[in-house]
């Protein structure tokens, strides 16, 4: 049945217990939730249950993952010793797994932010750079600190060039855009048998954005569109949306 609002679920942050609560508890920006509201979606956040997955899929049209102050783990993509600034959420990764396989399976759309492009490149079977100013030379700043003023994620940080004639350059009817960013893992390279292709990069060379074309709708991306810096990022979110009904 197809719903006059799609039905988008969206992955949450998981804290230990201690600040807001005495128990663990989890945790999302409201404006994941608002702007995907306000394009005409309703929102359901999913908890840490892998073995709902199939059937969150079944009740949702799209899924969001979220980004999030926490990396992908490099044994899902690399034997290398793990890098000192690496920070771990097993139990979110494993949840978010388990809800990306579900969604894909069914051919729904999925849209990745940030961790959540990661997360969809390693499971697809790319690899990621485990920390960029170790990895790339003369890298951009991807992690600029924020203030009060100008916070990080409503502030421009550099440039992104889109491939032509990708879903993202469809979508957003642009060759190039500007961004807001804060990461310091990022895809290094597509395995030759993954069939994700790549939609973006920054001037520097490192991959903000990619795509699977063998799906209804599975695009990621590095940078992050809820909060609707350009026009651009209002795009993608309503393309995703789109792609729901």
């Amino acid at each position: 049945m197809t719903r006059l609002r799609p039905l988008i679920g969206i992955t949450l942050d998981h804290e230990p217990a201690g600040g807001y609560a005495t128990t663990p508890w989890y945790a999302l920006r409201e404006n994941y939730c608002a702007v995907l509201q306000r394009l005409g979606a309703d929102v359901i956040a999913l908890p840490y249950q892998p073995e709902r997955a199939s059937r969150f899929a079944e009740l949702c049209d799209g899924l969001v993952i979220t980004g999030g102050g926490f990396d992908i783990n490099p044994a899902l993509f690399t034997n290398e010793p793990v890098h000192a600034s690496v920070q771990l959420k097993p139990a979110r990764t494993q949840a978010e797994t388990e809800l990306l396989s579900a969604f894909l399976a069914q051919d729904k759309p999925v849209l990745g932010i940030c961790g959540g492009e990661q997360l969809m490149a390693a499971h697809l079977g790319a690899r990621l750079h485990q920390h960029i100013p170790d990895a790339v030379a003369n890298a951009l700043e991807h992690a600029p600190m924020g203030s009060v003023a100008n916070p990080v994620g409503q502030q421009a940080a550099h440039l992104v060039n889109i491939v032509p004639n990708s879903l993202l350059a469809t979508l957003t009817g642009e060759t190039q855009g500007t961004v807001n960013s804060s990461h310091h893992q990022a895809v290094s390279e597509l395995s030759n048998t993954s069939d994700l292709v790549i939609n973006a990069t920054a001037p520097d060379g490192v991959i903000e954005g990619i795509e699977h074309p063998g799906y209804r709708f599975c695009l990621g991306v590095q940078w992050h569109p809820e909060f609707e810096l350009t026009p651009m990022d209002t795009a993608i979110l309503s393309g995703f949306l789109r792609a729901c009904c």
